[in-house]
């Protein structure tokens, strides 16, 4: 895609930041401050489309498929990193999302921009992942025109993969061929074209509230608690027990027991505690009700505390 840049949105000098150099630190700190409110405003603006791109990837990873988002530089950060809080947060399979950065790994820790610059790496990025029809792939691209983000979703397009474009400039300034396009208009950033700033903002608003809520759809999540984490170190340990003491009204020695009986699983204790099953049961009724756990708590008629 051979556009030129300087016309974009993201490029624009702001009116409210001419004088960046001569402010004094406080007076920048109110500046960011005031400026980052656009953010959620320009979020707010581009709700149906984050609520579309939540429904359509819910849909797919419910049926098999993956999701998979493709950026560079910051874009790319930002989306691996979401792609790796998934795994810890509600314990789905690294595969199961997956950030895909211009220049691989050495490109999250070290400045190389000019890969995006490449369509044909960005097709064989989405090859090599095996991409099909079942996944979802989300190309996140601030300024609208990396050719390595276009060059991925026009693969996965031919391979019939649904697809979603997350962009902070209007679709009459960069055209694209999506399932959903989602654009979040933050204007121009206080440092020309840094879109580390109020992009960077935006882009993990998006993905924080995208990949949470597909999360939720799957039935990750009872209530607002996050039943389906890996309890893989202390903090979570203890987030664990909390979890139990408050759902099943155990105190903590007793909750330590039934996680310890589950296997180490919050969802698999909360069953067995609220329906009075064994361990073997609990997770049978999970899988037959596809890892819901209200729709398992429903099933035998068992219910929880709260929630």
């Amino acid at each position: 895609m051979n556009l030129s840049r300087s016309h974009l949105l993201t490029e624009q000098p702001n009116p409210a930041s001419h004088n960046l150099d001569q402010m004094s630190t406080l007076a920048l700190v109110d500046l960011f401050a005031r400026e980052d409110q656009r953010v959620v405003e320009a979020l707010a603006e581009a709700r149906e489309q984050v609520a579309a791109a939540i429904e359509l990837t819910a849909a797919r990873l419910d049926k098999g498929g993956r999701l998979f988002y493709v950026g560079a530089g910051t874009s790319g950060r930002l989306g691996v990193l979401d792609a790796s809080e998934c795994p810890p947060t509600f314990c789905t399979p690294p595969d199961l999302i997956q950030g895909i950065i211009a220049g691989g790994p050495p490109a999250l820790v070290r400045s190389s921009e000019g890969l995006e610059d490449d369509p044909t790496a960005g097709a064989l990025a989405i090859a090599q992942g095996g991409v099909t029809r079942q996944d979802v792939v989300m190309g996140i691209a601030a300024g609208g025109t990396t050719p390595y983000v276009h060059g991925a979703l026009g693969a996965a397009r031919e391979q019939e993969a649904a697809t979603i474009f997350l962009a902070c400039v209007p679709p009459s300034a960069v055209a694209v061929a999506v399932d959903v396009d989602i654009r979040v208009l933050v204007g121009p950033e206080i440092l020309a074209g840094s879109t580390r700033l109020k992009a960077g903002t935006a882009t993990k608003m998006v993905l924080n509230t995208l990949s949470t809520a597909v999360m939720v759809r799957l039935g990750k999540v009872y209530g607002n608690r996050m039943v389906d984490m890996a309890v893989s170190n202390q903090k979570l340990h203890d987030r664990a027990l909390k979890i139990l003491q408050d759902l099943t009204g155990l105190d903590r020695e007793s909750s330590r027991r039934l996680l310890e009986a589950s296997g180490g699983s919050v969802k698999t204790a909360l069953l067995m505690q609220a329906a009075g099953v064994s361990r073997c049961v609990a997770e049978g009724l999970l899988r037959q009700h596809q890892g819901k756990l209200r729709a398992a708590l429903l099933s035998c008629s068992a219910s929880l505390a709260s929630g």
